[in-house]
């Protein structure tokens, strides 16, 4: 039986971004459609599966970017077409329960020319193949000088 990870969403005119929380995540499998079909799978703890597809509401580019964390992946999606969509999904019904907004990375439309550069962090981002162990993890130099005096 496959179970539903959490899935964050956030948007700009151009991109998408989904996060999945599923901590230590394996074996991850991800397949993106440019018609917008968002497909993934992976194995969480005790080796549970969780997948979930989504109908995301317009076309997308393929290729996308990942970041793989300790606790999440995350990520960025190029839309086809730059323009804010009215959800995330193409149904209108209401989203499943596992999907909801990022508020952390959420930028209204008349927002997103101010924050544009400080709110897309590209560098959280690396190749499709590789990931990061330290993702996430917090490391306070004045915090750890603190402790050894």
């Amino acid at each position: 039986m496959s179970h539903n990870p959490e899935v964050l969403w956030a948007q700009r005119s151009d991109k998408v971004y989904l996060t999945v929380a599923l901590p230590d995540a394996k074996d991850i499998s991800v397949k993106c459609e440019p018609q917008g079909l968002f497909t993934f799978s992976a194995l969480g703890p005790q080796g549970k599966l969780f997948e979930f597809s989504l109908e995301l509401y317009g076309k997308v580019v393929p290729e996308y970017r990942k970041n793989v964390g300790l606790r999440n992946i995350i990520f960025s999606i190029q839309k086809e077409e730059r323009s804010w969509w009215p959800r995330i999904l193409k149904s209108e019904e209401k989203p499943a329960p596992y999907i909801k907004v990022d508020w952390n990375k959420w930028c209204d439309e008349d927002e997103e020319v101010n924050s544009e550069t400080a709110s897309d962090d590209e560098s959280a981002f690396v190749d499709e193949d590789e990931s990061s162990d330290d993702d996430g993890l917090l490391y306070l130099p004045d915090l750890e000088k603190a402790r050894n005096k």
